[in-house]
């Protein structure tokens, strides 16, 4: 196929032709992963540039070669997948969704609702924890071998220097690295479809010598479907990257795109959000 010549814009047609992939799977990479990124013109059409010709190509080639389909992205647009932060993504993705200074025993609280929930009532959901510390893993391990007795694939992310072998009905453990923006980050993600919940916090710096009970975290929590799958997708795409042979980023559900969250459970997620904070406060005081 002949290049277009000059500067040329190309429509999306143009960049489906030239690539082989279909416009509407090019609409749908760029809702969920940004990529590719057209020029808008001023009446909303999507343009792109000849260099978004190779960088998709690019993308199918590491496809091709066994990525994940995002992992394949990072790798194109040379973003290093190890850089990245679910906290970070969910702000990205999500603006509406505000960060609210919390203690750890408010979050430990509301990461045990979300646990519980999930144990209760989700049916074969995916779900991902994040520890920091080993150590925080091993005194929440009981609570997560149960939770991992009925879900699809449990992941658990923690500073492990010998994390334990996967089993029928276990977590899987994934051990992070030292500079790991993860190992500054917890995280509760319950994804599936008749419940879907995160939480995801990241520690406030400068916070040594500290008491453990006393430390501040940054939190965003969201029962938003869509909200959620982009996290759960950026968690399976980094257990996939840190131990290749568990695929989660290949996992069915995460292909699907959930629903839009309703205004009412907006409404019934900013109530929640004002609570906690109010909680919060008066732990802060006792």
């Amino acid at each position: 196929m002949e290049a277009p010549t000059g500067n040329r814009l190309l429509t999306i047609s143009d960049l489906a032709e030239r690539s082989g992939v279909a416009p509407a799977t090019l609409r749908s990479w760029e809702s969920r992963y940004g990529f590719p990124r057209p020029i808008r013109l001023a009446g909303g059409h999507r343009r792109y540039a000849e260099q978004d010709v190779a960088a998709v190509l690019e993308v199918l080639r590491h496809r091709d070669s066994g990525l994940g389909l995002e992992a394949a992205v990072r790798r194109a647009t040379s973003e290093p997948l190890r850089s990245r932060s679910v906290f970070a993504e969910l702000r990205r993705r999500h603006p509406e969704l505000a960060p609210q200074p919390l203690l750890k025993s408010s979050l430990l609280a509301l990461s045990h609702a979300i646990e519980d929930e999930c144990c209760a009532r989700a049916e074969h959901p995916v779900l991902f924890g994040a520890f920091q510390r080993e150590t925080f893993l091993r005194a929440s391990y009981a609570r997560w071998v149960e939770l991992a007795r009925t879900a699809l694939v449990a992941v658990v992310f923690a500073d492990s220097s010998n994390p334990r072998e996967p089993g029928p009905g276990l977590p899987v453990e994934v051990a992070l690295p030292h500079e790991a923006p993860l190992n500054r980050e917890w995280i509760v993600l319950c994804d599936a479809p008749d419940l879907p919940a995160c939480m995801v916090a990241v520690e406030r710096p400068g916070q040594e010598g500290v008491p453990d009970a006393r430390r501040r975290f940054e939190a965003l929590w969201t029962v938003d479907a869509r909200a959620v799958r982009h996290a759960s997708r950026v968690a399976a795409e980094l257990a996939t990257d840190y131990r290749p042979e568990l695929r989660t980023s290949d996992l069915a559900l995460l292909a699907e795109e959930p629903p839009d969250a309703s205004a009412d459970l907006r409404r019934a997620s900013a109530l929640l959000t004002r609570t906690m904070g109010y909680l919060d406060a008066r732990h802060g005081r006792d």
